[in-house]
């Protein structure tokens, strides 16, 4: 089943963000662009190459009023102790949020019920909360922070103009599509 158009459940988890913990609820989230980017876990191999490549592009991310939250079913002590303990890590700007329980894992479809960890999800979310994209990968390939920030591009593009569409490899200022009965079968 899809999750487009899903709502994001109720939720309160712990995070490390900027050297401190704190608390993110759903009304932090609400009012701006969200990625939730679910990785497998703290102190593994793909994923601080992951997580550097989004903090390298946060600032882009933040211009564009997107917040990132990464989220594995670590607890926000052991995203603290990887912060602490590893020079890639030390670079992420962005909340790590903590879910030890597995609800939000749960809730994006994204958990692993064997192995207690969470598959390789990116869900983006509109300022009412719900999930307008998503992809799910192996466990075995990194995703590129490049083309998530081109998403949420084009993702707002499509909000703000509602009669247009973006094509494959769309960038903001390129053409883009109006459907209309004259397109069907010409492009």
């Amino acid at each position: 089943m899809s999750l487009i158009n899903e709502s994001i459940m109720d939720f309160k988890v712990n995070a490390y963000a900027n050297g401190e913990f704190k608390e993110i609820a759903k009304s932090d989230i609400l009012g701006k662009w969200s990625l939730f980017f679910f990785y497998p876990a703290d102190f593994t191999f793909i994923c601080p190459t992951e997580l550097t490549d989004l903090a390298e592009k946060y600032e882009e991310f933040k211009k564009l009023g997107c917040e990132i939250y990464s989220v594995s079913c670590d607890s926000h002590f052991v995203h603290k102790a990887w912060h602490d303990a590893s020079d890639s890590i030390k670079k992420i700007q962005y909340p790590m949020l903590a879910d030890p329980t597995g609800t939000l894992t749960r809730f994006f479809d994204v958990m692993i019920e064997e192995d207690g960890m969470a598959e390789r999800g990116s869900f983006i979310l509109n300022p009412e909360g719900k999930i307008v994209a998503y992809e799910v990968l192996a466990g075995n390939v990194g995703r590129n922070a490049e083309e998530l920030l081109r998403r949420v591009k084009a993702l707002q593009f499509v909000a703000e103009h509602g009669d247009e569409v973006c094509p494959a490899r769309w960038q903001p200022g390129e053409k883009t599509l109006k459907p209309s009965l004259d397109l069907v079968g010409m492009l």
